[in-house]
């Protein structure tokens, strides 16, 4: 059964812009935590030459991205994957991008450094691995209502929080991966990528 979720609706056609920028008009992606599968068959929908495979834990957000894939008729939306990240090594093909949304902040830890490690491994040379949501900069949070946020997912589990970007940076740094960009979104969000690439080191999320 499908699911129609509100933040997705909302936030599928600015994040769409930005990987327009990002990506190549040909590519493979593997979305992580996918959801409701919302973003999946917009991004699919809105460029045809992007293979876009979808992945997530939970068998009732599988059922909904199934569900947008096959109402979708879309060649290039594949069937979605079950995928936890902690359940290491992913067994995924090399692809060209790894996208990500809403997932760091409401996970442990160590969710993230799964996330990262395995990124690093499945992109090709010049691959991209793209995340989306709220990212404290500087030791700061963004806006009270960020702050806000912060408090509250801490309060349903410690083990949450919105992530210090500096540290997630850190992260990816020593996977082997390169700053690339910070582009503020709409609601206090964030897209921050990395490359993996043999080049010289991007300058650092605070210079974005």
């Amino acid at each position: 059964m499908k699911q129609l979720w509100p933040a997705p609706e909302r936030n599928k056609e600015p994040i769409l812009e930005v990987l327009r920028e990002l990506l190549e008009p040909s590519a493979e992606v593997l979305e992580i935590a996918a959801g409701s599968g919302q973003h999946a068959e917009h991004f699919a929908r809105a460029e045809p030459g992007w293979r876009w495979r979808a992945t997530d834990p939970d068998p009732e957000h599988l059922t909904s991205i199934a569900a947008y894939a096959e109402e979708s008729g879309l060649d290039n939306l594949l069937a979605p994957a079950r995928l936890d990240v902690l359940q290491r090594p992913w067994s995924v093909a090399p692809v060209d991008v790894v996208f990500c949304a809403n997932m760091i902040h409401i996970a442990p830890w160590a969710c993230a450094e799964a996330l990262v490690a395995e990124a690093a491994q499945l992109l090709q040379e010049g691959g991209l691995l793209i995340l989306y949501g709220p990212y404290r900069l500087g030791g700061a949070h963004t806006s009270e209502s960020n702050e806000a946020f912060d408090a509250s997912l801490k309060s349903r589990d410690p083990s949450w929080g919105v992530r210090d970007l500096e540290t997630v940076d850190a992260l990816a740094k020593a996977a082997g991966l390169t700053w690339v960009k910070r582009f503020p979104m709409p609601a206090n969000n964030q897209i921050v990528t990395w490359r993996r690439t043999s080049g010289v080191e991007g300058h650092g999320p605070t210079a974005s």
